[in-house]
């Protein structure tokens, strides 16, 4: 029964431990495509939507509560507004698909869409009926359910710009005899 309990631990460590390095590998690439790319489609999508009339008045009540936002209403009015998002969605999606030619821009790219989808994300504090509290807990109202799902945006923009960045930093040699310097000998 021993022999067999540890044919079968040699056997998971083979199955488990060699490939799963190669499957972690392939995983985390595919992922950082799909949030990069992912990202793209719902930038460019959001903002050509945001040059037509029903978008522009759509996000009106979320832009005019932001203590950060509203002010542009004043200088450029409802579809004003909205095309100035627009033109800086649509900027931010070219931005960040440019990556296989220039991790630089396509860090700027992220960095763009951290800012955007912060922004987004503070609606949620600032639109009255966003977020009440029923039962000492928070439940979203009807902007809030819309606005929730930037907190997953914001975090692949941020997943998206780290590996951006990483990308246009280049090889650093340096940086890898270091970290596989054993901690004993970095102690003397």
């Amino acid at each position: 029964m021993s022999t067999l309990s540890g044919d079968r631990a040699a056997t998971d460590r083979a199955v488990l431990e060699v490939p799963s390095t190669r499957i972690q590998s392939k995983l985390e690439a595919a992922a950082v495509s799909v949030s990069r790319y992912g990202l793209v489609v719902v930038l460019l999508l959001i903002g050509v939507l945001k040059f037509t009339p029903g978008e522009a008045a759509g996000i009106q009540p979320l832009v005019a509560h932001s203590p950060l936002m509203s002010w542009m209403y004043g200088l450029l009015g409802v579809q004003g507004v909205s095309n100035v998002i627009g033109v800086i969605e649509l900027a931010t999606a070219a931005l960040i698909a440019l990556r296989p030619l220039s991790p630089k821009a396509s860090f700027a790219g992220s960095v763009a869409a951290v800012v955007t989808f912060l922004l987004t994300v503070s609606f949620l504090f600032s639109t009255p009926g966003a977020v009440h509290w029923n039962y000492g807990f928070p439940v979203f109202g009807d902007a809030g359910q819309f606005l929730i799902k930037d907190l997953v945006l914001l975090g692949a923009s941020l997943w998206t710009a780290a590996e951006a960045h990483g990308a246009a930093q280049g090889p650093r040699p340096w940086l890898t005899f270091f970290v596989t310097i054993p901690m004993s000998l970095r102690r003397r």
